[in-house]
Parts: C-alpha cells; structure tokens; sequence
C-alpha cells in the first residue's frame, strides 16, 4: 500500500486542494527563493539563515513569522518519510519554477526511494492565458492530477542541475542551457530566459520588470499608486510576483516619480525609458542577489539576449 503526499506553491492552493478529496498528506512551500541570495544545500542551517537575513532585511519578516511560517513546516516535511509517492503541484511562473527546482533538489538528497510527480499548470487551453491552479476548475484540477507528470531519474537529476546553476555566481552558464524539451517541465525553459532578463539592461540600466513598471506609468497614465500596482500585476503573470514584490520595486524607482497620485515620470524618468541615458549608476547596489549571482555585476543586452560580465 503506497501513501501520498502533496506539495503546493503555496497557501492559497493548499485550502483549494484539500476541497478537493485527493488522498494524502499535504505540505505547503512557503518560500520566494526568485529573490534574494539562495545556496545550493535547501533546507540546510546555512540555506536558511541566508534566507532569514534576506527576508527580514528588505520584508520585515520577523523571527518568529519565519520559524512558524516557513521553518514549522519544512520540519514537517523532514518528518513525512513515509510516503514513496510525491506530487508537486506548481505554475508555470518565475516564481514557481524556481522554488519547484529548490524542492525537487531537496528531494534528490532526502527521498531518493520516492517515486515523485509533477502537476505543473500554464497552457490549459491553447489561448495566449496562462493558468494559475487556483483559476482552473475542480474538473481541470483533477484532470491534471489524473495526468500528472511522473519523474524520470534524468529529469530529476535535470532539475538539480539547474538549481545548483541557479544558485551559481554566474548566470551566464544558465543562458547557455537549451536542453530543455529533453525534459518534463514545460515551463521552465521560459523562466529561465525571464530570469536573465531581470539583470540591468545595457540599453539603460533597468531591468525588463523595472522598464516595464515606467512604461505602465507613460502609458496607462495610473491615477494612483494602489492604481499602478494593479496593472504592473495584470501585465507580468510571467513572473507570479506579488503585491510586496512589485511595491518594493516601485518603491526603489521613486526617484524617476515627480508623483504617485497620479503617478507620473520625471524628466530624467523618460529619458531613461526612451534609453537616452542609463539609471545603472544611481540604481547599483552591491548587496543584490539574483539566486547565486550579484544583480549589478552583470548586464542583459536585449538585442542578443545575452548575458555580459562587468
């Protein structure tokens, strides 16, 4: 008698799975590891001391929020070593796919005899709309389920050296990846050309998240702040960042704002967007990491899709 158990991308998900009378134990990852420094060990004391630091330095995540939020329940997982069966259940976004890679390495370490699974949400039906788990049906849900993705040892392997690139000082070695139909996830080749475009531009120093926030703002002329926010969420479901994600970014572009209510660029602001000068100089930070990688130690030019080394 084989015993199951269930990993979601996060809270939300895990209240609709456990609507959805699917046998087994289910356990919640809550992390964001597309931002902030990781290191390639998840889960060891190392990786989450690293992870608190971020955290509580740019979100103000507390000490004890974090041992109860996130440590209570990877601990939980350290404890399920029963079950031989493993579903993920994961989107096709930035923000997934990287924390589906951390999991899956995790699993590499400390479950090899677990047949493991992937239930992974995006094209669902051939339009342009990708499709995150919550927007789909029970019936959808569970037609996913009843096709889910099992993992061959080679992709499992795949998955793992993919993370460990990731966590690299170097991004330039995950540009170099184009193996990625050789595996099962539909996805992750996409998130990966979307993570290397969050390195600044050559053009202007502004990442394509950042350009994309000031092209908002020149375009859709928002009346307000909470009004920016909102269409900088509904225009870049390619990342799945959320609210806080985006106000932090926001918030570090405030000098290219002359306001918020409505919001407006400053001179220097369109300039910039029209890649008349670079904001690379007043923007670097030494203290920014991309999974393993310095964000201003390198640039994206646009025109090749390359990734350049200063």
């Amino acid at each position: 008698m084989s015993s199951l158990l269930h990993i979601t991308n996060g809270d939300s998900f895990t209240q609709r799975l456990n609507t959805l009378n699917i046998k087994g134990d289910v356990i919640t990852w809550r992390e964001m590891l597309c931002e902030g420094k990781t290191l390639t060990n998840v889960g060891s004391e190392s990786f989450w001391k690293t992870r608190y630091e971020f955290l509580h330095k740019n979100y103000k995540v507390s000490k004890s929020w974090f041992i109860e939020k996130t440590l209570k329940e990877y601990r939980s997982l350290c404890n399920h070593k029963q079950q031989d069966q493993i579903i993920l259940w994961f989107e096709y976004d930035l923000f997934c796919q990287v924390n589906m890679l951390a999991v899956i390495s995790w699993l590499l370490a400390n479950r090899k005899y677990a047949q493991i699974s992937l239930v992974c949400s995006g094209d669902e039906d051939g339009s342009e709309k990708m499709y995150t788990l919550n927007e789909l049906s029970d019936d959808q849900l569970l037609g996913l389920y009843k096709n889910k993705k099992i993992l061959t040892q080679d992709d499992i392997e795949y998955a793992d050296y993919v993370w460990q690139l990731y966590c690299s000082n170097n991004p330039m070695r995950l540009e170099n990846l184009t193996d990625f139909e050789d595996y099962q996830f539909a996805y992750l080749g996409d998130a990966v050309k979307n993570h290397l475009k969050r390195f600044p531009s050559i053009a202007n120093g502004l990442n394509s998240m950042e350009n994309n926030i000031l092209q908002i703002t020149a375009d859709k002329k928002p009346v307000s702040r909470k009004d920016l926010l909102k269409t900088v969420l509904e225009n870049n479901d390619s990342l799945g960042f959320g609210d806080t994600q985006y106000e932090r970014a926001i918030t570090r572009l405030k000098p290219l704002f002359t306001a918020f209510n409505p919001a407006r660029l400053t001179r220097k602001g369109k300039e910039i967007l029209d890649g008349q000068t670079s904001y690379y100089s007043c923007i670097q930070d030494n203290d920014v990491y991309l999974g393993g990688a310095l964000k201003y130690n390198f640039l994206y030019n646009t025109g090749t899709s390359r990734i350049l080394k200063l």
